[in-house]
């Protein structure tokens, strides 16, 4: 088999991800028979069908969809391999630590700059959509994650866990306690997957009341929390993100019942530089201290 070309690969790809020949074609901006014939000609390469073309339009085959993940996870090595080649183009020294909202990535900057006074040290904040693609398309070397995450390609090691807390109007009868057992909040509505807070989902399911599978969530704390301001449902955050976002027309309370949430590392699993597993040594003998997590007072406590 000759050598596959990024390009085709970045193709299939786009098409997996419009099913549609003419939209996948305008986002990479050359013609739709341009693009046809080279998924046709990664077709030959490979031997296999990746795609069902059909008058009802197009759909990825078995063999495509089995394919998809290994496309995604090339194209992404090789955006890591180029940013990494321009650096070391620059001569430069450098590491990028990438960070979730309440998750403190200074205290191992501060450690690498210590142990290494001419490394290049950085952050990037991260989101739950982004904190696993960060590292393996190349922008971060470690970054701090909440667990799980898809562990392909990745090096994952937990560090510890946080409490978790519910976000509620101020104004709601709830804020008024101290702590909330979580079947008292099942009745309201989850601004977020409730797959992601499966003792919500479990407590409404012993109500009787139906859980939607098909809501779409915002995936922005912002965007929760203004939501949760509107009495719209509610929101359920690790401390130290419910304490990140303080703001005054929402609360944060304990919940009764509610599990905690877990914090890790996460590196590229084929990487192995002196200053990244520095880097991971620093993360696991800090832990605690990585979170903003503090006594929430005015978080916590009613008012």
């Amino acid at each position: 088999m000759s050598d596959l070309s990024l390009r085709r690969v970045a193709y299939f790809v786009a098409v997996a991800e419009e099913l549609s020949f003419g939209r996948a074609a305008e986002r990479l901006h050359v013609t739709q028979p341009v693009l046809s014939r080279q998924i046709a000609l990664l077709e030959r390469e490979l031997g296999v069908p990746l795609f069902e073309r059909s008058s009802r339009g197009t759909a990825l085959s078995d063999t495509g969809r089995e394919l998809l993940s290994d496309a995604e996870a090339m194209l992404q090595s090789a955006l890591a391999f180029q940013r990494r080649g321009r650096q070391a183009a620059r001569g430069a020294q450098r590491l990028v630590v990438g960070f979730m909202p309440g998750l403190l990535a200074t205290p191992i900057l501060q450690g690498l700059r210590a142990a290494y006074p001419d490394l290049e040290v950085s952050t990037v904040r991260t989101s739950w959509d982004d904190q696993v693609e960060t590292i393996l398309d190349g922008r971060v070397d470690l970054g701090l994650v909440r667990l799980p995450v898809p562990s392909r390609g990745l090096m994952i090691r937990p560090l510890f866990a946080e409490r978790r807390l519910a976000v509620l109007p101020r104004s709601h009868p709830l804020a008024e306690q101290p702590a909330i057992d979580i079947d008292a909040l099942a009745e309201l509505e989850l601004l977020q997957s409730p797959d992601a807070v499966p003792e919500w989902r479990d407590a409404r399911r012993r109500r009787g009341l139906v859980v939607s599978t098909e809501a779409h969530y915002p995936h922005d704390v912002e965007v929760k929390l203004e939501q949760v301001a509107l009495g719209l449902g509610v929101a359920f955050l690790p401390a130290s993100t419910a304490a990140y976002y303080t703001r005054p027309d929402v609360v944060a309370r304990e919940v009764a019942g509610l599990g905690s949430s877990e914090v890790g590392v996460a590196w590229a699993a084929h990487r192995r530089t002196e200053t990244l597993m520095r880097a991971i040594q620093l993360a696991h003998a800090l832990r605690t201290s990585l979170t903003t997590e503090r006594v929430l007072d005015e978080t916590t406590r009613p008012r």
